[in-house]
């Protein structure tokens, strides 16, 4: 993991409102089905440059509470798609490498991530604290998965 400063983005998407205790039982999960209609309603344009993100923000309070989860890309958008604002700001990164360029290897390898980042903010001794301000998975390529934790 590393440091980086990040200039402001603009992602465009689809976002649902959720909390980790919901998405770890099937029934409540959102995140999935979010995924499956970005998917279906938006068309990336990879080869031209466009990349995937997925933006958590708006937090009740932390890792506990309830968040805001956008599925969305760095294009142009358009009037259906919500945009939203990342500025620029000061973030831990996290990276993973799924272990085959399919859904099932890219979520295992996200939750992976997302269990790094939990152990890592659950030390008290840990050198840096969660902003809780908009935090971002960052689709690099059909393999190479990297989260972005706003840092104070």
């Amino acid at each position: 993991m590393e440091v980086v400063v990040i200039e402001e983005k603009v992602i465009y998407g689809i976002s649902v409102r959720t909390k980790n205790a919901d998405e770890i039982n099937p029934q409540t999960a959102k995140i999935g089905s979010l995924w499956q209609k970005f998917d279906s309603q938006v068309d990336v344009n990879y080869e031209g440059g466009e990349r995937v993100y997925s933006v958590y923000s708006n937090y009740e309070s932390d890792m506990n509470g309830s968040f805001d989860v956008l599925a969305g890309y760095d294009g142009l958008g358009d009037e259906k798609l919500k945009k939203l604002v990342i500025k620029t700001g000061k973030y831990l990164v996290f990276k993973e490498e799924a272990s085959a360029a399919t859904d099932i290897a890219r979520v295992e390898a996200v939750i992976k991530t997302w269990g790094s980042v939990w152990e890592y903010f659950l030390d008290e001794n840990s050198e840096y604290k969660r902003a809780y301000t908009k935090d971002f998975e960052f689709y690099k390529d059909a393999t190479h998965i990297e989260i972005y934790i706003a840092i104070n």
